[in-house]
């Protein structure tokens, strides 16, 4: 008996002796871990600006024909390596009216062009649209616009000054064809809910800053369109950027074209057409 209760207490002192030990071990462990410094941080990388980058651009416009373009003769043609669409006196349009590529429906894209356009020009670029039914050359839905500088003034007289908008030049808005209409004026960052309620949450900068940097000879327009949000990029400024959460009236996926407008004679010239889609 003497001897299992010796067999005894010397098990349970052999256990409490290990985990006396363990705790210890334990304890070295973790201050020997505090000690340690950690890994160094990777090496800081600022973003670089970006130069004229195309890698996965495709033309779209082969610079001599308007193979895969459809337009009204009358008022579009190719010179010099441009797409041009013309109006005169003697053929003024009755509404706006648009050459269309019929290349595709592009949904989620980035594209780049050159424009130039005359003093009263009043054009755009447009994108993710329709065509109005029972109309040739029509389209419906989002556009870069894009204006001449006699356009700009004539439109901030008639329509920005007498609403208290420093509004110059409308020069790559968002605006929506023969739909919600204006989405973002130049210089904002808007989003757009449901019951086509777009409202501006944000600046991207002084108008008159950015209506400087329209130029009178050719410019670079840069869209990125991805899922709701649209960026309207132009001559390397932010000019406008749209958040459209409006599901019942946004469009996802549509035609590409340019246009031409109503009103006074005008001219616009297209150059260097470049699409990339995107997969979702």
């Amino acid at each position: 008996m003497l001897y299992l209760q010796r067999d005894w207490m010397s098990s349970c002192l052999t256990v409490a002796l290990l985990s006396v030990a363990g705790v210890f071990l334990s304890f070295s462990f973790a201050a020997l871990g505090a000690d340690q410094e950690p890994p160094p941080p990777p090496a800081q990388v600022l973003p670089e600006a970006m130069t004229d980058e195309n890698t996965g651009f495709n033309t779209i416009f082969d610079g001599k024909t308007l193979k895969d373009w459809d337009g009204d003769p009358q008022y579009w043609r190719v010179e010099d390596g441009a797409i041009v669409g013309e109006t005169t006196d003697k053929n003024l349009p009755k509404y706006n009216s648009f050459i269309i590529w019929r290349g595709g429906k592009p949904a989620d894209f980035e594209i780049k062009l050159e424009y130039r356009i005359s003093a009263m020009g009043n054009s755009a670029l447009q994108y993710r649209s329709s065509e109005l039914p029972g109309t040739k050359w029509v389209l419906r839905g989002y556009q870069a616009d894009i204006d001449g500088a006699e356009w700009g003034k004539m439109f901030y007289e008639r329509f920005a000054k007498p609403k208290g908008l420093e509004l110059r030049r409308v020069t790559a808005q968002n605006y929506e064809e023969r739909g919600r209409t204006f989405l973002a004026l130049p210089g904002q960052l808007a989003y757009v809910g449901s019951g086509r309620i777009q409202r501006a949450i944000a600046s991207l900068g002084n108008t008159d800053d950015l209506a400087r940097s329209v130029s009178d000879d050719w410019n670079r327009l840069y869209l990125i369109v991805r899922g709701d949000q649209m960026i309207h990029i132009l001559n390397d400024r932010v000019m406008s950027i749209v958040i459209d959460d409006d599901k019942a009236n946004r469009r996802m996926e549509g035609y590409l074209g340019m246009q031409i407008h109503v009103g006074p004679a005008m001219k616009a010239e297209f150059r260097n057409i470049r699409l990339k889609t995107l997969s979702r």
